[in-house]
């Protein structure tokens, strides 16, 4: 380009920076030669340290850097879908229903786990286990498996051990069946964490707050590109957390070291290298509590008042995790993407267990070390290869690949508990006690599962498109005792997942779907008393029909509705022959409806509700055939608003509107637990001092202080006539304060 031509585009690009830059917002300019491929592979959508790119004459790029602070903007739509084999697609073609937390609500709402996260999802409920930042998260009514059914950066993770909000770039969530894409799941859809990736510009990021009565935090983000045309990327994630909870007696400590790499050794193949270990430690959080199925369901406590939890009870944990991928682009057309995760996630749990004796809320108080899973040791995999061709006017984008998983469980051969003993619901007991402590170890079961795969997407002209997807999986599951003896064992080899939509977009802007599907998941085992305890039944099949229609308005603001029936088999232990088997099904249909984006410049919004009818089928006792499904809410909505005021350039005010409704709390029916709504409101004012952006956020969770049972669930979720069951009530009001600078 010549000097002056290459003078004025560059003078034009910065006076549109200047333009569009919002407030709390410092200003550099960069003229930088990118390759086009490294520009499409480095960059990070989500980055705050954004870029535009102009492309001139001899396929240089002129790059504007823009800095801002997280979440000024308040960018609450994500437009394209990371779905596994399928890879990165906008959400107007995807035929699911799919919702993404992003970086800007995680900043603004100041999240700090991953519940936090998913608790955004108007058709996601949380099995809330051991303490607020650990649970088994469930969509449309179906509880998800303890790895299956989630994943980081598209690889198989452990879901029930703890996660700092702050590793994370976002949250996807595909409501609905997927094993077509995934290989065998629970029907509780696919929770995707993506991490964050190292950004084009360099930046620094620290942020000091305080959470609750007094719990202290300092994090760092730094990120950039060094080395000829940037082909080293970094990103390191440092977080510090301890200090008293929101309760007096309790403490929380959290610790977060991330580090993730981009090295690019060419401009069409990257290698994208993750590693992290979060430690995770809390002390007084009221326990659980656990009735039996005559028992009626008190009102929930407020969990501010010392006395459902200990000082000496609580949970330690800690996540190690390792992960690697290769993209190389063979050209516009044809990719191959090949990654692997190994996780080893350890927790020492010795929590306090309230168990309810009466109606009057009266209820027996331990603490115990207990001898179930307390390491789990998970690798994963994906091979996929995506490529785009036509065969005459057809248009052609197939996937062919493979994933999969191999995960250990092991327990402790001992455990100790104490009584604490006896309190009323309204009269909770401050006591002491030693400390529970378990030992011994031994390799409790493992699990296999392997999936080729196999899929197309063709487009049938301007306005219709057929996609079909595939997958064959071989499934092995091992269970021992404490002596390392297999008690029993199940495989099954290239079992068969289909799944087939048919998709049309009457404009560019609009589409309308149907989609079938059929899944496997691992078959579950046998309880204690039963007279085949311990046998693995054979996988279970799930089925599902979903019509959806998607409408992007103004390119700003996504708009959302699907309708859904969902079948799925479960077990139960026949109450004559006392053998536990698979003999009747669960099925869940219901109405979804989702906004995620800009309502005007300066209105943004996140949320939607879901309508649903989740119901047993037969189980063989009548006192519990045909019921509503335990803890699955008919209808339930989250809202997420946030509003820049037009009048004090840099501020807003934001607020959070969760509804669930009344619950199932028993499998007979016979207790339900009521239905709660809760406000959060947020605000935050952005400036700059020295010309570096700085944000100052404050936030109040559960204004109202509103006390509810945010958890309620079976100990079995196949539907037994006897089960027991568990109810966690919700957090009381906690504040938020945090400052943070970029620099």
């Amino acid at each position: 380009m010549y000097p002056a031509k290459r003078m004025a585009v560059f003078v034009g690009a910065t006076v549109l920076a200047s333009i569009v830059s919002p407030a709390a917002m410092a200003q550099t300019t960069a003229l930088t030669p990118v390759p086009a491929r490294q520009a499409t592979t480095a960059r990070n959508p989500a980055s705050k340290s954004s870029d535009n790119t102009i492309q001139a004459a001899r396929g240089e790029h002129i790059t504007v850097n823009r800095r801002m602070a997280t979440g000024t903007n308040a960018q609450y739509n994500h437009t394209t879908a990371s779905l596994g084999p399928l890879g990165n697609r906008s959400i107007l073609d995807t035929p699911f229903s799919i919702m993404t937390v992003t970086q800007d609500i995680i900043a603004n709402q100041q999240a700090r786990n991953v519940n936090d996260l998913a608790a955004y999802m108007p058709s996601v409920q949380l099995e809330i286990r051991g303490d607020p930042n650990t649970s088994r998260p469930q969509s449309r009514g179906f509880e998800a498996d303890v790895v299956s059914n989630s994943r980081m950066d598209g690889l198989n993770m452990v879901i029930t051990t703890p996660y700092a909000a702050e590793q994370f770039d976002s949250l996807q969530v595909l409501n609905g069946l997927a094993g077509a894409l995934y290989g065998p799941q629970n029907p509780a859809g696919t929770f995707d964490y993506s991490l964050k990736r190292p950004t084009d510009r360099m930046t620094e990021r620290l942020t000091v707050g305080v959470d609750s009565i007094g719990a202290p935090l300092e994090s760092g983000d730094f990120s950039g590109r060094v080395g000829r045309n940037g082909w080293f990327g970094y990103r390191l994630n440092l977080l510090n957390q301890q200090g008293m909870s929101y309760v007096e007696g309790s403490h929380i400590r959290r610790n977060l070291v991330s580090g993730d790499f981009d090295i690019h050794l060419s401009p069409n193949t990257v290698i994208q290298i993750d590693a992290s270990q979060y430690s995770y430690a809390e002390r007084g959080f009221a326990g659980q509590f656990s009735y039996g199925p005559t028992i009626q369901l008190p009102n929930a406590p407020d969990l501010s008042n010392r006395g459902y939890g200990q000082s000496q009870g609580g949970y330690n944990a800690e996540t190690n995790t390792a992960l690697a991928k290769i993209i190389h682009h063979f050209n516009d057309d044809w990719s191959l993407t090949l990654g692997g995760l190994y996780q080893n996630a350890y927790r020492d749990v010795f929590t306090v267990a309230n168990q309810l004796t009466d109606n009057r809320g009266d209820y027996n108080q331990t603490i115990s070390a207990a001898a179930t899973a307390k390491n789990f040791k998970v690798g994963s995999n994906l091979a996929y290869l995506n490529g785009r061709f036509y065969t005459g006017p057809l248009k052609h984008e197939i996937e062919l690949g493979s994933n999969g998983y191999t995960m250990g469980n092991y327990n402790p051969t001992l455990g100790q508990s104490f009584s604490l003993g006896k309190a009323n619901i309204n009269d909770p007991k401050v006591v002491s006690s030693p400390q529970p402590y378990f030992s011994g170890n031994y390799k409790s079961a493992d699990t296999t599962n392997q999936s080729l795969l196999a899929g197309d997407t063709i487009s049938l002209g301007k306005h219709w498109s057929i996609m079909g997807t595939l997958a064959w999986s071989w499934l092995s599951t091992n269970n021992y005792n404490t002596r390392n003896v297999k008690t029993s064992s199940y495989s099954r080899n290239a079992a068969f997942s289909p799944m087939t939509s048919l998709i049309y977009k009457p404009a560019a802007n609009q589409s309308a779907y149907f989609t079938w599907g059929r899944a496997l998941e691992a078959g579950p085992t046998a309880p204690a008393g039963a007279a085949n305890v311990n046998e693995v039944l054979a996988p279970l099949r799930s089925e599902e029909y979903e019509v959806g229609y998607k409408y992007l308005v103004s390119k700003r603001l996504q708009l959302n509705v699907a309708a859904f029936r969902m079948t799925r088999p479960y077990g139960y232990t026949d109450p004559t022959t006392n053998v536990f088997g698979t003999f009747g099904n669960q099925r869940n249909y219901g109405v979804e409806f989702q906004a995620a984006g800009s309502v005007t410049r300066d209105l943004s919004v996140f949320g939607g509700m879901t309508w649903m009818d989740a119901q047993l089928g037969s189980t063989g006792v009548a006192s519990t055939s045909h019921k509503e499904v335990v803890g699955v809410p008919p209808v339930q909505a989250n809202v997420i608003v946030d509003y820049r005021l037009p009048f004090l350039r840099g501020a807003a005010v934001n607020a959070n509107v969760h509804y669930t409704g009344r619950r199932a709390a028993n499998v007979t029916n016979t207790t339900f637990a009521g239905s709660y709504v809760t406000l959060d409101l947020g605000t935050r004012y952005a400036t700059r001092v020295y010309d570096e952006p700085i944000v100052f956020r404050f936030g109040v969770n559960n204004v109202t202080n509103q006390s509810y049972w945010a958890s309620v669930y079976p100990s079995s979720i196949n539907g037994g006539g006897s089960a027991t069951n568990a109810a966690v009530a919700g957090l009381p009001r906690i504040y938020h304060f945090t400052i943070e600078l970029d620099f």
